[in-house]
């Protein structure tokens, strides 16, 4: 598995910005574009017969949002979803998490930082930019105004789980949380692992949101 190609659909409305992405990643060794389309509902088209293992796509596309054409990619391919966004468009950036897109990016990123994104997606792990993953979560809380203090399922975790769990709504990668809490960073990993599956979620974007949503962790502290 490891020896097949990172297949990449680009979407975006803006053609220079298509083709400058689609230049940077396909000239990555193992990472192939298989295609660009420049609104949601031609990249819904797109993802399903083209089965691209991941789909970088923009939000605000005319005909067919990215929101929109995420939710439909989701629920009829295995691609999963490399949201690009701006500073401006946090309210959107929520939705994509919530329905399932694996991570968000800046759109102004680094090459490297896009490339390491791409790899880490295509792993089955989960990205947030950690320039805006505090910004995110600050407002994402506020628009949640009445969190479900008391969710029953948290109670399938462990207290070592649940610590875990806090520190990747904080948005710390595995070798962070291993760092804070002294242990190798293949424990933090197996513990991920459990957490996931024990919650039912697909990736640790969609633990960030409901350690937020259930009040477990709040912006500003425990």
């Amino acid at each position: 598995m490891s020896d097949e190609p990172i297949t990449v659909l680009v979407a975006d409305d803006q053609q220079l910005v298509r083709s400058g992405f689609s230049v940077m990643l396909d000239g990555e060794p193992g990472i192939s574009v298989v295609g660009e389309a420049g609104n949601g509902q031609q990249a819904v088209v797109m993802a399903r017969e083209l089965r691209p293992s991941i789909v970088l796509m923009d939000i605000r596309m005319p005909i067919m949002d990215g929101l929109q054409a995420s939710r439909e990619i989701i629920a009829s391919t295995s691609a999963r979803i490399l949201v690009l966004t701006t500073f401006d468009a946090d309210e959107y950036v929520y939705e994509a998490l919530r329905f399932g897109a694996s991570g968000f990016l800046l759109k102004d990123s680094p090459p490297e930082q896009l490339i390491g994104a791409v790899r880490v997606i295509a792993r089955g792990d989960a990205l947030i930019d950690p320039a805006i993953t505090r910004r995110l979560i600050t407002a994402f809380a506020r628009s949640n105004t009445a969190p479900v203090t008391s969710t029953p399922t948290f109670s399938m975790l462990t207290p070592r789980e649940l610590q875990v769990l806090r520190q990747i709504a904080r948005g710390l990668s595995n070798r962070e949380i291993a760092r804070a809490l002294v242990v190798e960073e293949s424990t933090i990993r197996t513990h991920v692992t459990h957490i996931l599956m024990k919650l039912g979620l697909r990736d640790r974007v969609q633990a960030v949101v409901l350690a937020y949503e259930s009040g477990l962790v709040t912006p500003t502290g425990e």
